[in-house]
């Protein structure tokens, strides 16, 4: 996932251009339709703000291949999350939230990879860009879309979620993932889809045990 800085920024560059000019906006213009328009107007928001990413990743790229400044990171309005139910009424809407809330996650897991590369590498300016631009995607994005979600909620409801997805990923997905990477030989990835499997199997019971506590 990480190469060197200029790939990482043109990386960078087309993500945030597909949620720019396609993702958001169409999200936003079917949220609305759908009478969502709270969420509309927060994708229509994100959009803008992925357009920003993008140019200034853009001038970052420039100023690491030919010459030149770094733009300065942008600054999180970092949003609360508090419990509570859902804000939009449509499926379509709560699909689209869902999959927006991935890949805000990805984008600012991928750019703190990417920040460390920039910084063990001598461009802490790049850097710091990237640590920046991370920090809105989850702070701002990421916990704007988990509101209208309604992805928190009490505790119990909470630990219920997680022991769900972390079996789910003990039982089958990581095991169907290793068995498919044995069968064309990825060794390497068969081995470590098994282990995480094991991590999560580990994490589901914590989370049931915490659980059972609280009943």
């Amino acid at each position: 996932m990480v190469g060197t800085n200029a790939a990482n920024l043109r990386q960078a560059i087309d993500g945030e251009t597909y949620e720019h000019q396609v993702m958001y906006r169409g999200f936003a213009d079917q949220a609305r339709q759908d009478g969502d328009l709270q969420a509309a107007e927060l994708f229509s928001e994100i959009a803008g703000d992925e357009g920003r990413h993008r140019d200034a990743f853009r001038t970052a790229l420039t100023a690491v291949t030919t010459g030149g400044t770094v733009p300065a990171p942008p600054k999180a309005d970092a949003v609360p999350v508090p419990a509570g139910p859902p804000k939009v009424k449509s499926d379509r809407t709560k699909a689209n939230l869902a999959t927006a809330m991935h890949g805000e996650a990805l984008a600012h897991a991928k750019y703190m990879l990417f920040a460390a590369h920039a910084r063990q590498t001598g461009y802490p300016a790049t850097a710091r860009l990237f640590e920046g631009t991370a920090e809105v995607e989850l702070r701002e994005h990421f916990a704007g879309e988990a509101v209208l979600a309604g992805l928190v909620r009490d505790t119990g409801d909470n630990l219920r979620t997680a022991v769900t997805g972390e079996r789910h990923e003990a039982t089958s997905m990581y095991p169907e993932f290793a068995e498919r990477a044995t069968a064309v030989g990825d060794t390497a990835a068969a081995r470590f889809f098994h282990d995480t499997a094991a991590d999560e199997a580990r994490h589901a019971a914590a989370f049931q045990r915490e659980l059972d506590r609280l009943r």
